[in-house]
């Protein structure tokens, strides 16, 4: 039986944070590994010991196989545990650890390399008679071959990367005039997520739902299921939503579908933790997708429902032991959500965003929990994932479950950086989600709604302006004279003023009038009353810069009384900058160049997504400021555009 003591998480985040809690729960020492970037990150600071692995780009670290195994070898960790995403479904990886005598928390290098590439993958399924969709998969990768087999398979098309996951290097096409471009980007986006640009077509499954069944393998030759998770609410092919068990699946469709999960396991003789997945359709038909060969963002939606803790078996099973459970022991209980919090804008197509954290608070509660990789003083860095946390809530129905997940998200606070938590908010609550009707085309068919910009409401404007004074002027010389407040929010400005009347401090625009007392004020919390009504809220004053969440509106505004309002860069100026920090992957115009609004004009990758950088108004391409592979800084200027004359 293979023993370890110490376990060397080859990942950062919250996912090496959650697998350090179970690790040390189960008595092993814990070594995290971390670069520049993240020296000082959450994660960091869980474990019992850290190494730098490199620089912050992910070539140079989390991905540098050599430096992780120096690593484990200079702390004497004999065990790693890979988390998901970055090294863990590399069967090079896998190997390298088994080469230096180092166990590795997940299944053998053959399982990854046959089930990690979705190519190989779905041929293995197609030849024991697992349900797959139409398509290519042919290892001739060349361009007239893709255009070939894409016209014979029609549209909808979907074009995906054969390697990895996350939406990386997928495109749906509808028009196959699009088809030689689509391929080319979605080979480039392969390429620097995975290090592979193999494609796979398929026929596109329009509104589908996607289903998963989580697996779990022993070295006994012990395979069971544990259930499904619905994910089919995603945005850039990523999910956003996940639930256990699914509102689709009937006991009679989920034990068939457990069935063809657990043969595709047992076509490499799985062991460890793994993931099949199906597109199901509105006939109740389900479709082999792909085997992620590693531990899921969502499975703690299983964990809830079932009561097992998945990393526990996970590490059991790496140490030799079998598998905690037999299949008929396994039972669902309750129902499970989990939606993932981004530093990102969904009104602006969930433009990833990058920034500091000020504070970082959610209400913890029975049946609540949060997964995150935050702490207030770090930062949002460009380098990875935009995901924050992951806010998880268990209750005896689905019902109960939505609205629980509700009050958690109204209860969560992150200052610093735009996140998508009233976006998540909307989603929950929307109808048809609550019906249960949800489908992979959800986010696409409630954009508009889910992603409206609100009006930030007066009161939360008045209650800026009250904090910031009584920040900034706590020995008032005339409490009676009446106080400048001008904010700029978002591109608009808003000029109030603050008149204090003894305990009560009036607020008043042009066309508005509120009065409120503040009855508690702490650093970063603060009760309010208005109108006789008391509520809490959460807030951060930096600079010039005040930060506040009230539960139902997040406000960012900056103090302007006494400058000059800088004109922000409007529609249509011409000047095309870098809406993030990023890597200049291409540039696809030249100086002279006519171009129209629209026009991609430049390819910025971020995020581990690729961005296209668009004109904002008919002209030709003036300056180009800088040259492809550059690294560029949050609104850097790229181009300029004039125009024609």
């Amino acid at each position: 039986m293979p023993a370890f003591s110490k376990i060397l998480i080859a990942n950062r985040g919250e996912i090496a944070a959650r697998v350090m809690r179970t690790a040390k729960n189960m008595g092993y020492r814990t070594v995290a590994v971390y670069s520049d970037a993240d020296a000082n990150a959450w994660h960091t600071l869980q474990a019992d010991e850290a190494v730098r692995i490199g620089p912050a780009a992910v070539t140079q670290s989390y991905l540098n196989i050599d430096a992780i195994i120096a690593a484990a070898k200079t702390t004497g960790a004999d065990a790693i545990h890979p988390g998901y995403g970055f090294l863990s479904e590399n069967a090079r990886f896998a190997q390298a650890c088994a080469d230096n005598g180092i166990v590795f928390v997940g299944p053998s290098a053959h399982a990854i390399e046959l089930m990690g590439s979705k190519r190989q993958a779905k041929i293995a399924a197609q030849q024991h008679k697992v349900p797959t969709i139409p398509g290519y998969d042919g290892g001739d990768q060349s361009l007239e071959t893709l255009k070939r087999e894409a016209e014979r398979i029609g549209t909808p098309l979907m074009i995906k990367a054969s390697a990895g996951g996350g939406g990386r290097g997928m495109r749906l096409i509808t028009d196959l005039n699009q088809l030689e471009a689509a391929i080319k980007s979605a080979r480039s986006e392969a390429e620097n997520a995975f290090g592979s640009g193999e494609l796979i077509l398929e026929k596109a499954i329009l509104k589908p739902r996607h289903v998963e069944i989580q697996i779990f393998g022993d070295t006994h030759g012990n395979i069971v299921h544990l259930g499904e998770r619905d994910c089919s609410i995603q945005r850039r092919h990523q999910k956003v939503v996940e639930e256990a068990p699914s509102p689709a699946v009937s006991p009679a469709l989920r034990a068939r579908m457990g069935a063809s999960a657990v043969e595709v396991a047992k076509l490499v003789e799985y062991v460890g933790a793994g993931t099949v997945e199906f597109l199901l359709d509105d006939k109740g038909d389900y479709y082999f997708l792909e085997m992620n060969t590693r531990l899921q963002v969502e499975h703690p939606v299983t964990e809830l429902v079932t009561g097992q803790d998945l990393v526990e078996w996970q590490l059991r099973v790496a140490a030799g032991e079998p598998l905690p459970l037999r299949q008929d022991q396994i039972e669902l209980q309750g129902h499970a959500i989990e939606v993932r919090l981004y530093a990102e804008d969904p009104a602006n197509q969930f433009l990833p965003q990058t920034g500091p954290v000020h504070l970082w608070h959610w209400e913890q509660l029975p049946g609540t929990r949060v997964d995150h990789g935050v702490q207030p003083g770090c930062d949002v860095s460009p380098f990875y994932d935009p995901m924050l946390a992951k806010m998880i809530v268990s209750a005896s129905d689905r019902t109960t479950a939505i609205r629980k997940l509700d009050r958690l998200l109204e209860h969560t606070v992150l200052l610093g950086t735009k996140t998508n938590k009233h976006f998540l908010r909307r989603l929950i609550t929307q109808p048809d989600f609550i019906a249960q009707g949800a489908t992979t085309a959800f986010i696409e068919e409630h954009q508009a709604q889910l992603t409206q910009t609100d009006t930030t409401p007066f009161n939360t404007q008045a209650l800026c302006a009250a904090l910031w004074t009584q920040q900034r002027l706590s020995n008032l010389q005339n409490p009676q004279r009446v106080i400048p407040v001008t904010l700029q929010i978002e591109q608009k400005s808003v000029r109030l003023e603050v008149l204090y009347k003894g305990r009560d401090i009036e607020v008043r625009s042009v066309d508005a009038t509120v009065t409120l007392q503040l009855q508690t004020h702490t650093p970063h919390r603060v009760t309010v009353s208005i109108d006789g009504i008391r509520r809490n809220a959460w807030y951060h004053i930096h600079g010039s810069q005040i930060l506040l969440d009230t539960g139902n509106t997040t406000l960012s505004a900056s103090v302007i009384t006494h400058a000059a309002v800088a004109r922000a860069d409007s529609s249509g100026s011409g000047r095309i900058t870098a809406p993030m920090d990023g890597n200049l992957v291409d540039v696809l115009v030249e100086p002279g160049q006519a171009v129209t609004k629209g026009t991609t004009l430049a390819t910025l990758e971020a995020m581990k997504m690729e961005h296209p950088l668009k004109a904002d108004m008919d002209g030709i391409v003036d300056q180009i400021q800088v040259k492809k592979g550059d690294q560029l800084k949050v609104r850097q200027l790229i181009m300029t555009l004039r125009t024609a004359s």
